[in-house]
């Protein structure tokens, strides 16, 4: 006659027998050691394996949209929009990114919703995150200084007073796409505004267009970062990027 107890045992006795098959852990051992990166003093400050895509004193990095040199101001330390002028561009392209970038709009207030202050960071020129003067300003919920536009509204408004420096960090996924061009992936971003979580890994629909719907039209893995000119002075610094 077979006792519990007897029973209990034997299944004791092969669970361990088959635990000891199995690797030691439920994670696989790293094949190398995560490379090393220097932090900046600050957050602002730029790590070590960063690109610094503007230091403040020229726009070397950058390009108008017809390929010749960027037309904006370059004055004190930032780089100010030139109302006409048109978007500048990076000459470098990204996919998945870690982005930091510091704007300010202007301190005359002049205008109000989506004539104020308006600019934004377009992640492999398709993608816009808002740029906008928010501070008691009112506009529609995802045109926002923060949203990704006309698509998702801010978690919160974290906006400072007209004229004084604001900062973005952003993490962008970017979008997969398959042999017929057809997304299979769509891309994410997760944003925080002045140390603020706004975005947290929301879903971009597509072009983040302002008179149609969101769509996805394929294009190469690396893209470059944009920053448009919507007529607005809007002043830019301190913009680094790396490469995920």
């Amino acid at each position: 006659m077979v006792t519990r107890r007897a029973v209990i045992a034997f299944g004791v006795v092969v669970f361990a027998a088959g635990a000891s098959a199995q690797e030691p852990g439920p994670f696989p051992a790293p094949k190398t050691e995560p490379p090393i990166v220097t932090a900046g003093k600050t957050n602002a400050d730029a790590p070590s394996d960063a690109i610094v895509l503007f230091n403040g004193k020229d726009l070397s990095r950058w390009r108008a949209q017809d390929g010749a040199a960027a037309k904006w101001n370059v004055r004190d330390g930032y780089v100010e929009v030139a109302p006409g002028s048109g978007d500048i561009s990076t000459s470098d392209k990204f996919g998945d990114v870690q982005l930091h970038i510091e704007w300010a709009t202007p301190s005359v207030v002049k205008g109000e919703g989506q004539e104020r202050g308006n600019s934004g960071v377009f992640l492999m020129g398709r993608y816009e995150v808002q740029v906008l003067d928010s501070y008691d300003n009112k506009t529609y919920y995802h045109g926002q200084a923060g949203a990704v536009y006309k698509q998702h509204a801010p978690l919160v408004n974290a906006s400072r007073k007209p004229g004084e420096w604001q900062t973005y960090d952003i993490v962008f996924h970017a979008p997969r796409f398959d042999e017929q061009g057809k997304v299979i992936d769509r891309a994410r971003v997760t944003v925080l505004h002045n140390g603020v979580l706004i975005q947290n890994n929301v879903e971009i629909y597509g072009i983040t267009y302002n008179d149609r719907p969101a769509l996805y039209i394929a294009h190469p893995a690396d893209e470059s970062l944009r920053l448009q000119d919507h007529g607005n002075p809007v002043r830019y610094r301190n913009i680094w990027i790396r490469r995920l």
